[in-house]
């Protein structure tokens, strides 16, 4: 089969062939670029094979094009990568691996084309399109990606005991395929992750969470949460979600089955978002559900207070995960510390207090807190479904006219600690928060007016009841 090759692909591997050619190294473009021409997705990323030195290439290629890239070259690795017209092309020389049953990271010899394809993750990353004079197009493949491609199969070209145990982080890489693609993983291959699964604890924390976020940014993450689940990897590489999982039963009365409903709630968030942080609030919205599970005769099942525990086992999971402990993490904190404040708002008469407290304490995040909201909203009866929409779209209502009213997303009390230290020439301390405090929470309860002059005379009247 001849690899089909578009016009605006021809002049760079017309540039790559020649270079080649010139240095008599046999050259071929690999993995995940074929994959996905041939699956019609885009991609930016071109990997570049070649039976010699991958830097002695780039270097060449370089200098054939106008204007010339700068060549990036990894001296350690044997690899080199330049940037062209949108592409990033890594080039690097055929090599065999080997693998310490305690490290992932390959002790490298030169090697053939064979020998590359060898030690590639799955057949369907393993295609190879020669751009040699000789067969220049020919799509080389030797473990039936093509096939495995038609099929919507993700198999390793190796034994799968072999391919996980030599580098683990492939586990977790099928699965995320999986996610991506809309690919099942064939029974073999899915059965050794379950019997490897372990191995994975030598993979740094860093690449776990890359591949757990790009298993939340696909299409329907649930497909990859679950297969975590199910293979027995959920447990070592996010175990606060994995004791989601199961319904405990008392005196007749059960609870929901907390992990599939999060599964639910971040595939219905998925489509109407594509905010990476925002999905990790869906995941993570219940957290806290299994330390605060209770049950009680009259109420039945409870979770009282799990969004304000989940909200602090946040920077926990983060901080693990080696995930940003900046304003993504505070985010995220946020929509778990809130998420059930609308649904609680919508059940009783919403006055303007507790809608102004509400947009003060989400600020500008309200409206993604919202989307979270609705997509919290998983229970089978179309007519309760129905009826909480309804009472969104009522609260969010209400937060348009009190916005529009008091402007206070992203509010600042009009008085700052600053002017109460110079208004009343005393430095900072106690008294300057109880003021400050007294005036955002009498413009929050409506008692004054959200403006300069309101606030300015409370100032004045709580200071003399302080005694200032």
């Amino acid at each position: 089969m001849v690899f089909e090759i578009e016009p605006k692909e021809r002049k760079i591997f017309e540039v790559i062939r020649t270079a080649a050619d010139e240095l008599g190294f046999p050259a071929y473009v690999v993995g995940g670029y074929v994959r996905d021409r041939l699956l019609a997705r885009p991609s930016q990323d071109m990997d570049i094979v070649c039976v010699g030195s991958g830097i002695a290439l780039a270097e060449a290629v370089a200098r054939k094009l106008w204007p010339r890239p700068r060549v990036t070259i990894y001296k350690r690795f044997g690899t080199a990568m330049l940037k062209h017209e949108g592409l990033e092309i890594e080039f690097v020389g055929a090599r065999k691996e080997s693998y310490r049953f305690d490290s992932r990271k390959p002790i490298v010899e030169e090697g053939s084309l064979e020998d590359d394809q060898n030690r590639r993750d799955f057949t369907i990353n393993a295609l190879a399109v020669s751009l040699n004079e000789a067969n220049y197009g020919a799509i080389i493949d030797p473990f039936d990606g093509l096939e495995h491609l038609e099929q919507k199969m993700i198999k390793t070209p190796l034994p799968p005991g072999k391919t996980f145990s030599d580098d683990p982080l492939r586990m977790l890489r099928a699965i995320r395929f999986s996610a991506q693609l809309g690919f099942f993983i064939e029974t073999e291959t899915l059965e050794a992750i379950s019997q490897f699964r372990n191995r994975i604890k030598i993979i740094s924390q860093e690449r776990i969470a890359t591949e757990l976020n790009k298993i939340l940014l696909s299409p329907k993450p649930s497909v990859g949460l679950a297969l975590l689940h199910d293979t027995g990897l959920l447990e070592l590489v996010l175990p606060e979600l994995e004791a989601m999982y199961g319904v405990e039963v008392k005196n007749g009365v059960s609870h929901k089955d907390n992990f599939y409903h999060t599964l639910q709630v971040v595939d219905q968030l998925a489509l109407k978002s594509d905010d990476l942080w925002l999905r990790w609030s869906a995941l993570l919205h219940d957290i806290a559900k299994p330390q605060t599970k209770r049950f009680d005769k009259e109420q039945g099942w409870t979770f009282h207070g799990h969004e304000a525990i989940g909200a602090a086992m946040v920077p926990r999971i983060f901080r693990r995960l080696r995930l940003p402990m900046d304003h993504k993490m505070k985010f995220v904190q946020k929509m778990v510390s809130l998420h059930q404040r609308p649904i609680a708002l919508t059940q009783e008469n919403i006055t303007d207090a507790a809608v102004r407290r509400i947009l003060f304490e989400a600020g500008e995040d309200i409206d993604q807190l919202m989307l979270l909201c609705e997509a919290d909203i998983t229970s089978k009866n179309e007519n309760r479904v129905r009826r909480y929409l309804q009472n969104y779209e009522y609260f969010r209502q209400r937060l348009a006219e009190v916005e529009e009213k008091d402007h206070l997303r992203n509010w600042q009390p009009p008085i700052s600690g600053e002017l109460i230290m110079a208004t009343f020439e005393i430095g900072p301390g106690r008294e300057v928060g109880i003021i400050k405090n007294a005036i955002r929470e009498a413009i929050l309860d409506g008692d004054i007016p959200n403006e300069y002059e309101a606030a300015f005379a409370f100032m004045q009247k709580k200071a003399a009841e302080l005694g200032i």
